[in-house]
């Protein structure tokens, strides 16, 4: 955890934007691949490397938001 600790937040909310929001048009990757797994769709193992590729960055961000809530020092 103290690798997470030590990630700027700042550097987290740009990996967010940039890559787990990318490409942006027609619509944001992250949002088809969600929309494949809750329609069922998400059988190719691209599109699960994918989800978690684009998924990365805000399950790294609320792992920090979680650890800055409980306490641990801010970078």
């Amino acid at each position: 955890m103290q690798i997470i600790d030590n990630i700027p937040l700042f550097v987290l909310i740009v990996l967010c934007l940039l890559l787990g929001l990318a490409p942006f048009v027609p619509e944001p990757h992250i949002v088809e691949k969600l929309r494949m797994l809750i329609q069922g769709n998400l059988r190719r193992p691209i599109d699960i490397f994918d989800l978690f590729y684009h998924a990365a960055p805000f399950v790294l961000l609320v792992i920090k938001l979680i650890r800055l809530k409980n306490g641990a020092p801010p970078q």
